[in-house]
């Protein structure tokens, strides 16, 4: 089988790691081109070939015709191959990070290609900027959702089951190193550090953490990401508070991973979750935020999660509720136009009201402007440390989980009999076959799709206000 693997760049980074395990899961299986708009150094596989007009926006000061990238892309396949490869697989292709990739994917397609685009992140889920305001998604081709929260929502959108297919990531074991003198004097958040990775709400759990140090691993790339890490970085510096940034870029991440107590995880959003599966791999307890949506996949497979919680309360009047409710209303309606979708103002302020729940509102609805004042707030007052105990019971003593070991074992067993290579292997290779072999006729509805994501039950400052300012 002949398999043509596709993707804007080949940097490190999520999507790049989940194409390594592919290439590592299909070894002596496939046949396997690489094909990319910028490549690594040093390069992640031999047989790789560089189609610029493949990359990022940014990267290109003038793009050629649609038709001759794809025309570019025919030609290094055929070349690798000797004929068409069987199966093109394609990345992320519903972000519009390449102004011309719909249109040349279509051309690939009319030249009888066949396309299984594999979605791991979605435009119209907080990222607004990478909208295709005019373009329709493919139609008639095969689509591959990472977990089951996108295959419903893709199937709901108009994807027939026999055209979408759930491939679940694999997971590869943490190697860690064993020196017995480490002393265990760190939490880790293994992370680049995203906005909606929500590094405030790891430095307000620190708050509570006893003679620890919460280590976040490595820094944000992108722009906006980077400006609220500096922010996050100068308020612990002003506030003296027990932070390491930075660290995987000082010490080895074996050795990071066996000098944590723990790993902890808050972030807001994700697309398949690793972090809630990869620590149980090093023995390690995982501690935080849950994200019911994106877990269901893992407790269906035997992972513990229930010890994780769903919401951190806070006190809406140590923010302002007109402020707060003015700047979500602000947002959401700026991303609505952003996406051209209709919104009913009325309902969307009722819903916004409904979620302050006895005065208290979950801080990770809060963007880094509201988190500073709540931690501010934790920081200047015994009374106010204590109240957030009061409101969150819960989430406060799962520092103190009795069955630690048990836990670590029962999870460590599930996540490495559902998401090993091999499993995997077989996941990918049974989909190619159903790709190769069966035509399809559906079309996505792209507003359906966005009322999924932009839904004010769910709505946060912190995912979606880098793009309404």
């Amino acid at each position: 089988m002949k398999i043509a693997i596709v993707h804007y760049h080949l940097k490190p980074g999520g999507v790049t790691n989940v194409i390594k395990h592919q290439l590592d899961a299909l070894s002596g299986e496939c046949e396997i081109l690489l094909l990319s708009g910028e490549l690594p150094d040093p390069p992640i596989y031999t047989n790789t070939i560089h189609i610029p007009g493949l990359g990022y926006n940014e990267a290109m000061a003038t793009f050629p015709p649609p038709e001759r990238i794809a025309n570019d892309l025919s030609q290094s396949i055929i070349s690798a191959f000797g004929d068409k490869c069987d199966v093109l697989h394609v990345h992320n292709p519903i972000l519009a990070k390449n102004k011309h990739f719909l249109a040349v994917l279509k051309f690939m397609q009319k030249k009888g290609y066949n396309l299984f685009l594999q979605v791991h992140d979605f435009a119209e889920d907080g990222r607004p900027l990478a909208y295709y305001d005019n373009d329709s998604y493919i139609s008639n081709c095969h689509y591959g959702a990472i977990n089951s929260r996108d295959y419903r929502v893709l199937h709901r959108s108009g994807l027939k089951s026999e055209g979408l297919h759930l491939l679940p990531n694999m997971i590869s074991p943490i190697q860690i190193t064993h020196v017995k003198s480490l002393k265990r004097h760190r939490v880790l958040y293994p992370v680049r550090a995203l906005r909606r990775k929500n590094i405030g709400e790891a430095i307000l759990l620190s708050l509570f953490f006893r003679d620890k140090t919460l280590s976040i691993t490595l820094p944000p790339n992108s722009a906006a990401d980077i400006n609220s890490y500096t922010g996050w970085k100068e308020f612990v510096n002003k506030n003296n508070l027990n932070i390491e940034f930075d660290s995987g870029l000082h010490m080895d991440f074996p050795t990071l991973v066996s000098s944590s107590d723990f790993f902890i995880s808050t972030s807001i959003t994700e697309g398949f979750g690793f972090s809630f599966l990869e620590s149980w791999t090093a023995d390690k307890m995982l501690w935080g935020r849950l994200l019911p949506d994106i877990c269901s996949d893992f407790t269906k497979n035997g992972v513990h999660l229930n010890h994780l919680y769903e919401r951190l309360n806070v006190p809406v009047p140590w923010m302002g509720e007109d402020a707060l409710l003015n700047k979500l209303m602000s947002c959401i309606s700026e991303s609505a136009k952003k996406l051209h979708y209709p919104l009913n103002t009325k309902h969307t302020l009722n819903t916004f009201k409904k979620n302050i729940r006895s005065g208290s509102i979950d801080f990770g609805l809060l963007d880094e402007t509201f988190q500073k004042q709540v931690i501010a707030k934790v920081l200047s007052s015994r009374k106010n440390k204590q109240w957030l105990k009061r409101a969150n019971p819960n989430l406060l003593n799962t520092f103190q989980t009795d069955n630690k070991t048990e836990l670590i074992s029962n999870n460590k067993k599930s996540v490495l009999l559902n998401y090993n290579k091999n499993v995997y292997k077989n996941s990918l290779i049974n989909i190619y076959h159903k790709v190769m072999n069966g035509n399809v006729t559906h079309q996505i509805d792209k507003n359906t799709l966005t009322s999924f994501f932009l839904n004010p039950d769910t709505f946060s400052l912190l995912k979606w206000s880098e793009y309404a300012e």
